[in-house]
């Protein structure tokens, strides 16, 4: 008996592609390894990515804690802006950050300043204690969200009867509080280790020697100094190994907080006074002076220099915008086609298949990519259209986790009417599904828009001496201890992606309110 074909809907093939790219890169790196023996230097490579990983997600997590418990139960005249602008490490490029923490943190800051003020010495922002802490600064606020999340999920009449039975601070802690942190700590504390492992441009920049040498950092060299592709194609199969293993770990380390449903009220609990009101403050105030510091210095730093700005800037600009626009079209696009996709068929494949890039960083899959092209072409003449793909592909997972709760409830409002009034799939995406998605759609599409513009990562592994985008031509000025025109730089990196997440949120806004 003959079988039949069935053919794909478009969101199973857009997730057929992706999981090809995935998995056809992660083969090719495992296919060109010559040897699954790794070298006393790669081992040394890997425990550092994991301590380094280790230790940030640690030290990340924990910090967050007093921090977010502080937001939650004190009131204070901008809670509101601070607590937005902690979604602000997260979109900053990378390269900023760093010339921010230099600022702050290095031998001619504040900081040294004050310890030889004080008859200490000096410390270095190089090696394993900067990586730390420019990985800390980027994930500190991330935890803090999702902990806050976790505090404002607890039902307001858990803490309504805590305080009618007049339970003091440690016994609520201890009976309302500590099971969220239970349940939410290990997949915070996952995720950010993921994001750490992957974490190729801080190790670039601030690592400090053989010593302090990540996998990523690793597969750059071998690839961009040493041209061992071989064991370029070794550290890139370990590293995704290591990085699938925890994605699929974290997966399942969210566990419930059992408290049962609430009548979805918002809490305002009684804050306790006298030495707590002064940890609160302090742990407030502390978050603030950390996240801002930098970006403050690196403005005040960064004014003089835009009157001398180098050759060349302008376009490593309009590479980086070019870039980072198209990215975000083709990573808009793609999510809401599998968005859309699994709301209607209820397919955890095509959810797998969006979700997939989690467990490759930009190093691997560029690795892959440059294993494929290397035979038929220059990796050099396809940097930029590489950059794109993998760009676009990396920060898929995010914008389709946006997404996929709102086109959900339009399949369940709108589904069945659509279906019944025989409206073709472009007219439901038209006047049905865009007009709902609007705001998710921009916010994404400027999210994505930022992490583009900011990356350092596929960039630095294919791009000749005339293809740096900007955030790769501020970390050559950076290397060359131009530091006056890196600030400057910087600066003009983290204007232009603000305006890029900002541009294309208010486009999204004004679309869903038209």
């Amino acid at each position: 008996m003959a079988s039949r074909a069935f053919p794909l809907s478009p969101a199973q093939g857009l997730g057929l592609a992706i999981a090809a790219l995935i998995l056809g890169s992660a083969a090719m790196v495992a296919v060109r390894a010559e040897s699954f023996a790794l070298a006393p230097a790669d081992w040394q490579a890997l425990r550092f990515t994991v301590l380094q990983a280790s230790l940030s997600a640690a030290v990340s997590s924990l910090l967050a804690i007093p921090v977010a418990r502080a937001l939650f139960r004190r009131r204070f005249a901008g809670r509101g802006v601070l607590i937005r602008l902690l979604s602000a490490p997260f979109v900053l490029p990378v390269v900023v950050a760093v010339m921010g923490l230099l600022t702050v943190f290095g031998r001619g800051g504040p900081v040294n300043a004050a310890l030889v003020w004080l008859g200490l010495p000096e410390v270095s922002i190089f090696g394993l204690h900067g990586i730390v802490l420019a990985n800390v600064f980027f994930n500190m606020p991330l935890a803090t969200r999702m902990l806050l999340h976790g505090w404002q999920a607890i039902p307001a009449e858990r803490f309504r009867l805590a305080q009618s039975l007049g339970l003091p601070a440690g016994a609520q802690f201890r009976h309302l509080e500590a099971p969220m942190l239970r349940a939410q700590l290990p997949g915070i504390f996952a995720v950010i280790l993921l994001i750490c492992l992957a974490s190729f441009a801080i190790a670039l920049m601030l690592g400090g020697g053989p010593k302090a040498s990540t996998l990523e950092l690793a597969i750059y060299q071998s690839l961009r100094f040493e041209f061992d592709l071989g064991r370029a194609a070794l550290l890139a199969a370990v590293q995704f190994a290591l990085c699938g293993a925890i994605t699929l770990a974290a997966a399942g380390l969210t566990l419930p907080q059992g408290f049962g449903a609430g009548l979805g009220r918002s809490v305002q609990i009684a804050a306790p006074g006298g030495w707590r009101r002064v940890v609160d403050v302090l742990a407030i105030a502390g978050a603030a002076v950390f996240l801002f510091a930098p970006l403050l210095a690196v403005v005040i730093k960064g004014l003089p220099g835009l009157a001398a700005l180098p050759t060349g800037l302008w376009p490593a600009v309009i590479r980086s915008v070019a870039v980072a626009v198209v990215s975000a079209l083709l990573a808009t696009g793609m999510a809401l086609t599998l968005a859309v996709g699994a709301a209607r068929s209820q397919s955890r494949v095509i959810e797998l298949a969006a979700m997939l890039p989690l467990a490759a960083s930009a190093l691997v899959l560029g690795t892959g990519l440059f294993l494929i092209v290397r035979p038929f072409i220059t990796p050099e003449s396809v940097a930029l259209p590489i950059t794109v793909l993998v760009n676009a592909v990396l920060t898929l997972p995010y914008l389709f986790r946006l997404l996929l709760p709102e086109a959900r409830q339009i399949v369940a409002d709108y589904g069945r009417l659509t279906t019944s009034l025989g409206l073709p799939p472009l007219s439901v995406l038209r006047f049905v599904t865009l007009p709902r998605l609007a705001r998710p759609l921009g916010y994404g599409a400027g999210l994505a828009a930022a992490l583009s513009m900011g990356d350092l990562g596929v960039i630095a592994l294919f791009a000749g001496d005339g293809g740096a985008t900007l955030p790769l031509f501020v970390q050559h000025l950076i290397g060359a201890y131009r530091l006056q025109q890196a600030a400057a730089g910087s600066l003009m990196l983290v204007v232009i992606s603000f305006a890029l997440f900002w541009g294309f949120d208010r486009l999204g806004s004004r679309y869903a309110d038209s």
